[in-house]
């Protein structure tokens, strides 16, 4: 049994090296178009900084990373106490997030009205839709002012996306849930928190967990997993065509033979899959074209201490739509984990474009530079020249799960039925943290190895 895996992102790097740990005499590659695997992954060191130009750690609250980690003899690196002040930037000034509720309602953070709207949330009507955009449900459940405030920039900060078009069972399944069962979220935590009293477990509406890396940043995990993988990750090696002949998956490269495959996972990101899947199967091909990629921009930006004129000193601060800035937030990756910086500077890490404003992060690298610089200097009153700049482009950073994607997906495994031994993984899906993708790659590698004792 021969398994071929397309995309050297983590979802391939992963499965490929589950996969290989489960049957070590099993024939299993891996295909990257790039020199370098990882896809959003992505670590550099320059002049003593350590810059994350894409993903900047995972939350240690899901066990499969962590069992992932140790199996790959990695030490995880909890954020500090500092990561936990997060800021939210509304009427012209950065606002503290509340960690505890008795303190959100003392904070001013939304106007007296818009607290109380919140409470309103016990009585709001359930949604009658089958797919509800999260700007709906929002605004349903906790007012606009919450919305506007709290739940879009949630929604630009991880998905870089627009709240009025992403789905909320497909972005949130969690959040859909407890809607669903309880009726209420804030009743559904209620009788969940006295649930898990009898367990001395904690719940939370929120993702929950520490965000978490490695000392030598989220590229640790690559390094490892390309090291175990040797010479069964190929990378520049791009991918053109697929199709099935006599029962196996026929592979065709750019500039290399074909190869043959008796499973074949597609990990690459959708929009790239689509065109490998033109010749095989137009249908899913054209579903997996109308997942959005928004252009992202990263860039990492440090100063002196001193350059940095007000007392910001948590792990950032997100961007609500409405207020109209530039940028969709910022990080300070020196405030959040050890080692990202020099002692006496500050390295801060900034987010631009995304689905409602792609074409900023599409702007030549000096008016990247210069939106950047004004941005922070107007917001967190930084002086003087930067001390370094490093510009990340992500062309096609995250894909959409837009209202409508739950649908899709049922209509491509539908489609996948017809295709044995055809498998579609990566964060185009179900999920699109490093966690999602790493427990979608133990699931796949359980569904194969099944496969492989069925076949013996």
């Amino acid at each position: 049994m021969k398994t071929a895996i397309i995309g050297g992102g983590i979802s391939g790097l992963a499965l490929g090296f589950l996969l290989k740990d489960a049957c070590p005499s099993g024939s299993v590659t891996i295909y990257e178009e790039l020199a370098r695997p990882g896809g959003k992954i992505w670590t550099e060191r320059q002049n003593g900084f350590l810059l994350e130009g894409g993903v900047n750690g995972f939350l240690n609250n899901r066990p499969k990373t962590l069992e992932l980690a140790a199996a790959l003899n990695l030490m995880p690196l909890k954020s500090s106490d500092k990561a936990r002040k997060r800021y939210v930037y509304s009427r012209g000034r950065l606002n503290l997030i509340p960690e505890g509720g008795l303190d959100f309602f003392k904070s001013d953070l939304l106007s007296v009205q818009g607290r109380l709207r919140i409470i309103l949330e016990t009585i709001a009507p359930r949604s009658t839709s089958a797919d509800e955009t999260l700007s709906e449900f929002a605004i349903r459940r906790l007012g606009r002012e919450s919305y506007e405030t709290l739940i879009d920039p949630m929604a630009s900060g991880i998905y870089a996306g627009d709240s009025t078009q992403l789905s909320l069972k497909s972005c949130f399944p969690k959040i859909y849930n407890l809607e669903a069962k309880y009726g209420s979220l804030i009743l559904g935590m209620l009788r969940m928190k006295w649930a898990a009293r009898k367990t001395g477990k904690s719940v939370s509406a929120g993702p929950g967990g520490v965000l978490t890396s490695f000392q030598n940043g989220m590229g640790t995990l690559i390094d490892a997993l390309a090291e175990k993988l040797g010479s069964a990750l190929v990378n520049n090696r791009r991918v053109i065509a697929i199709e099935k002949k006599a029962n196996k998956y026929q592979i065709y490269f750019k500039d290399s033979p074909p190869e043959e495959a008796d499973i074949l996972v597609l990990a690459a990101p959708a929009h790239t899959a689509k065109d490998m899947l033109k010749g095989l199967d137009n249908g899913i091909s054209e579903c997996l074209a109308e997942i959005p990629y928004p252009y992202v921009t990263v860039v990492s930006m440090a100063f002196k201490r001193e350059a940095v004129r007000s007392n910001f000193d948590g792990f950032g601060f997100l961007i609500p739509y409405k207020e109209g800035r530039k940028i969709l937030g910022t990080l300070c990756d020196s405030s959040t984990f050890t080692g990202r910086a020099p002692e006496g500077y500050m390295l801060f890490r900034t987010m631009l474009g995304g689905a409602r404003a792609s074409d900023i992060a599409a702007l030549d690298d000096e008016k990247i530079i210069d939106t950047v610089f004004s941005e922070l200097s107007d917001i967190i009153k930084v002086k003087g020249q930067p001390e370094l700049v490093k510009i990340f482009r992500h062309e096609r950073a995250i894909p959409q799960y837009n209202k409508g994607h739950a649908a899709r997906l049922d209509t491509i495994n539908e489609s996948l039925k017809a295709h044995d031994g055809l498998y579609l993984h990566g964060n185009s899906y179900t999920g699109i943290g490093v966690n999602d993708c790493i427990e979608a790659s133990y699931s796949l590698c359980s569904t194969i190895m099944g496969r492989y004792r069925l076949i013996r």
